[in-house]
C-alpha cells in the first residue's frame, strides 16, 4: 500500500473521509483479504491527522465488518473479505430498521417486494429444482398445522419464499430478496395474527408450488400479486 494511492483530505469529517478512501482500496483490489493495514501511527502520518482520527475511521470500517484486529505479536489490523451471509444479515438489519423507523411508507415497501417476487417467479419457473420444490413443499406442510404460532407460521413463509428466491438462480436478486421479506416479517407477524387466512396462504402456495413445477411463470406471478394484494388490504384495513 503506498502514499499515493490516497487523496488530499478536507479538513472536515476527516474520519469519514478516510474510511471511505480506505473502503475505495479494498473496492479496487489495492486492499485485499488478509492483508495487513498500517499502524495507526503510519496511518496518522499519511493522512496528516491524529491518531484518534485514524481510529475513529477504522471504528467505521470495522462497523461494516471491513477489517478485523488481533491482538499479540502477530496482531495488527487486517482487511476482511466478508461472506455473501455477512452482508445479507447488514443488508437485512439496515432495511429492518429503515422499514421500523418508517423511512419508507409502506405502499413502498410492499410495492418492492412485489417487484421482486415476480422477477424471482419468472426466473424460478425455468430454474427451479426438485430440491428446491421439496423444500417448499416442507414448508407447506409445517403451515398446515393449525397448532402452528403466528410468529412460526410466518417463519415459514419467510423460508418458502427464501427458498422461492434462491431458486430464480440469480443470488444477487435472492440477496436483496431476502433483506425485503425479513424486513416485512414484524408486519406480516401482526397481520397473521390478527387477519390472515392462514388456510387460504396455505392454498396460494400449494398453487404456488404447483405452478413452478410445471414451469407456469405467469401464474406463479399473479399468485404473488394476489397475495401481496392480500397483505397490502389489511395493512390499509389496519391504519
Amino acid at each position: 500500500m503506498t502514499n499515493s494511492a490516497f487523496e488530499p483530505i478536507k479538513r472536515d469529517n476527516l474520519s469519514r473521509q478516510i474510511a471511505d478512501q480506505l473502503r475505495r482500496a479494498i473496492v479496487d483490489g489495492e486492499l485485499r483479504a488478509d492483508d495487513r493495514l498500517p499502524t495507526e501511527d503510519e496511518l496518522a502520518l499519511r493522512f496528516s491527522v491524529s491518531r484518534p482520527t485514524i481510529r475513529e475511521a477504522l471504528k467505521i470500517l470495522a462497523a461494516q465488518n471491513l477489517i478485523r484486529s488481533k491482538r499479540g505479536p502477530t496482531g495488527g489490523t487486517f482487511i476482511n473479505c466478508p461472506s455473501v451471509n455477512d452482508l445479507s444479515e447488514s443488508l437485512t438489519c439496515a432495511t429492518t430498521l429503515l422499514v421500523g423507523m418508517d423511512a419508507f411508507n409502506m405502499d413502498e415497501v410492499l410495492q418492492a417486494r412485489e417487484l421482486l417476487g415476480l422477477q424471482c417467479c419468472r426466473l424460478a419457473a425455468h430454474n427451479r429444482t426438485e430440491a428446491q420444490l421439496e423444500r417448499m413443499r416442507q414448508q407447506l406442510d409445517i403451515q398446515r398445522d393449525s397448532s402452528l404460532s403466528a410468529e412460526d407460521f410466518c417463519a415459514s413463509d419467510v423460508a418458502l419464499h427464501r427458498t422461492l428466491a434462491d431458486a430464480s438462480g440469480n443470488r444477487l436478486l435472492g440477496f436483496v430478496m431476502f433483506s425485503v421479506i425479513e424486513a416485512l416479517q414484524p408486519v406480516t407477524n401482526m397481520v397473521a395474527h390478527r387477519f390472515r387466512d392462514r388456510a387460504l396462504v396455505s392454498t396460494q402456495h400449494q398453487r404456488l408450488i404447483e405452478a413452478l413445477e410445471k414451469q407456469d411463470a405467469d401464474s406463479a406471478c399473479a399468485i404473488v400479486t394476489e397475495q401481496i394484494n392480500d397483505l397490502r388490504q389489511h395493512l390499509c384495513a389496519d391504519s
